[in-house]
């Protein structure tokens, strides 16, 4: 096969570069070689060191670059009418932060190469931004004097502008997600479906039956979880100065009663619920106790591995303290701390319907609070009824309840127990309040108790009665021995 002539050659050439789908320039790169060599002959070692502390000697080095031609692309590109127009123009091409992107370019051919690689920035004629990829080689058997440079220019505005759009989405994401006001955990399931899927080989059906029996299967899962991420605020939340602080102790959050919530959602997932809500139980670094409500959600295009999971943690801790105290508020009374009227009266049916019989009532009176009002003042009565509170509290245990039930009343009610435990009852109450006087010096605490029991098919209102009539008669004893001693005096 015959070689193509010089001039065809060179005619293949003008074709290749006047036509190239890419910006051409060829140039001349002499003048910036004889640049070097003086700053070399100056002592200049370190190139990006010595231009960064003269930075006008870079729009010196810039200016020795001689463009010899450009293709057609390169015209369109720059917004050009021809060569003429552009060459006159490279003022508006090569400016602003293109400057510092150049040293790095300069400093490859500085250190010996022959080429270079970088993407910096242009600017058409008409001042729109180009990020271009630039790519030059010193021609063969030009290497000695730099004065034949081939530089090609690529558009990648479109595609750096993509990169800096996804980068900050990915930046906002990130953002949303380290100062989201809620807690946020990215965890990895895939090892716990792993396991699931097993126990579905092995032919388990009735999966909670299974980690009924085998309990070390949901610890096995727990143990399994690898947590991903979490946010700024799981830390606060949790009691954790740093990230690696908080996952090195995660045992320390999730115990206790976390097993049992935790078996609740291994039955969810077992049934394909890859969103689930519920509240939890969780514990700070400190041993705080949190209550927290969990939204647990395999991420879109995760659900056949389960390998991305969104885990957000909101403490209800507050809220669960207040409808804790609502509903002791429900049920107590607050000077006393014994159950209130309601509670007795909700009690009282119940124990009416159910039992367990025999069920005995004691209906005790606060001796003296009306005396003690009128002459010492309500927050003197007030103590004397705190006082019969302590006493009444902690004569008896659950299922057993004491109440008060009105002013200076109250009542206890004793399932399964007959009329001797009841008396075993007072006698507890009565030593009970030998104690509370030693402690309270002053007003000494006196009660007026009766007491009935009542069997199985009888009325349980019946009973209540009898220990009602019971207890005014100890009290007219009460005051009648309280009128002898006023009318004897000491003796």
């Amino acid at each position: 096969m015959s070689q193509p002539t010089p001039t065809a050659a060179a005619t293949d050439f003008e074709s290749i570069f006047e036509l190239a789908p890419v910006s051409l320039w060829l140039e001349d790169f002499s003048e910036l070689k004889r640049f070097f060599e003086r700053l070399r002959s100056q002592g200049v070692q370190d190139l990006a060191a010595h231009l960064a502390q003269h930075p006008e000697q870079v729009a010196e080095g810039a200016a020795s670059i001689r463009v010899l031609r450009v293709n057609a692309k390169t015209l369109s590109l720059f917004g050009a009418s021809d060569a003429g127009h552009l060459l006159a123009n490279l003022g508006q091409v090569f400016r602003d932060d293109m400057f510092p992107q150049v040293v790095a370019e300069w400093s490859q051919l500085w250190n010996g190469q022959h080429e270079f690689v970088n993407q910096t920035v242009n600017y058409t004629l008409d001042g729109r931004r180009l990020d271009v990829l630039v790519r030059a080689r010193i021609l063969q058997g030009h290497e000695a004097d730099w004065d034949r440079v081939m530089v090609s220019l690529e558009d990648v505005t479109d595609t750096t502008r993509n990169l800096q759009r996804l980068a900050n989405s990915e930046q906002y994401a990130r953002d949303l997600f380290e100062h989201s006001p809620v807690s946020l955990w990215v965890e990895d399931f895939s090892a716990v479906k792993q396991l699931l899927d097993e126990a579905r080989r092995q032919g388990i059906t009735d999966f909670p039956t299974f980690i009924r029996v085998h309990p070390e299967f949901v610890t096995r899962c727990m143990q399994e979880i690898r947590v991903v991420d979490v946010n700024q605020l799981t830390l606060g939340m949790f009691g954790a100065q740093t990230k690696g602080e908080l996952l090195s102790r995660l045992d320390q959050l999730f115990r206790g009663e976390m097993v049992d919530s935790f078996s609740d959602q291994l039955i969810d997932l077992w049934q394909n619920k890859l969103v689930q809500h519920r509240e939890v139980t969780n514990y700070t670094l400190n041993g705080d106790k949190l209550h927290i409500h969990m939204q647990f959600s395999v991420l879109e295009g995760h659900e056949k591995d389960w390998s991305l999971v969104l885990v957000s943690l909101v403490d209800i801790t507050a809220r669960k303290k207040a409808e804790a105290y609502l509903e002791y508020l429900g049920k107590h009374d607050v000077l006393t701390r014994l159950r209130n009227r309601a509670f007795y009266a909700d009690e009282l049916n119940r124990l009416a319907r159910r039992g367990p019989w025999p069920v005995s009532v004691l209906i005790v009176d606060l001796n003296g609070l009306k005396r003690v009002n009128d002459e010492e003042g309500h927050a003197a009565g007030d103590a004397m009824l705190r006082r019969a509170g302590e006493v009444l509290g902690k004569a008896v245990d659950s299922p057993a309840c004491a109440a008060r039930i009105g002013g200076d009343e109250f009542a206890l009610l004793l399932p399964a127990s007959d009329a001797r435990a009841a008396v075993a009852v007072q006698e507890r109450i009565q030593s009970l309040l030998e104690m509370n006087n030693q402690f309270y010096p002053g007003q000494p605490l006196t009660l007026s108790m009766g007491s009935a029991t009542c069997q199985d098919g009888e009325s349980l209102d019946a009973a209540v009665s009898r220990a009602d009539q019971a207890m005014y008669a100890a009290k007219a004893r009460y005051y009648q021995s309280q009128d002898l001693n006023r009318r004897t005096g000491p003796t």
